[in-house]
């Protein structure tokens, strides 16, 4: 099965309401990258009137994610994975659309070949940073992921 945005965000209503629901959307995802976009809103807004942390929390690491997900399953191996751990950074106040781009693919590419080869668990630090309308960064987050070959 191709994972497309399509069929991402199907996922995202079945397997993620809370961000269905917040409008987390994937936008484009291919072999380096995926592209995820939320908007600013009454449901997903903190009393300062801008988007609250958790929401971009969750466009940032889906973007990571779903990367990960079409990379393990192109592998046809059964594969775990798990965030460890995340460090985030905000810069500007989150108001109208912010997409949230993930380009770590090759970097995931090298991780699931280590593992498989290995069949260690290994981890991996990806990057996604959020970017408002005006073209400035609002947040950057990094999400620490831990994969593992299924015996």
């Amino acid at each position: 099965m191709n994972i497309t945005p399509r069929k991402l965000n199907s996922y995202i209503v079945f397997k993620l309401p809370s961000a269905f629901i917040c409008g987390v959307r994937t936008k484009f995802i291919d072999d380096e990258k995926c592209i995820v976009t939320v908007k600013h809103k009454w449901i997903n807004q903190n009393p300062f009137k801008s988007m609250f942390w958790a929401v971009q929390g969750m466009a940032a690491e889906f973007s990571t994610g779903a990367l990960m997900m079409s990379k393990i399953q192109a592998t046809n191996k059964r594969v775990s994975m798990l965030v460890t751990a995340n460090q985030s950074t905000y810069t500007k106040k989150a108001t109208g659309k912010i997409t949230f781009t993930c380009a770590d693919g090759l970097l995931v590419d090298a991780l699931l070949d280590e593992a498989i080869k290995t069949g260690e668990g290994q981890t991996l630090s990806m990057k996604s940073v959020g970017i408002d309308e005006a073209g400035d960064v609002v947040s950057t987050f990094n999400f620490e992921w831990s994969v593992k070959v299924k015996g």
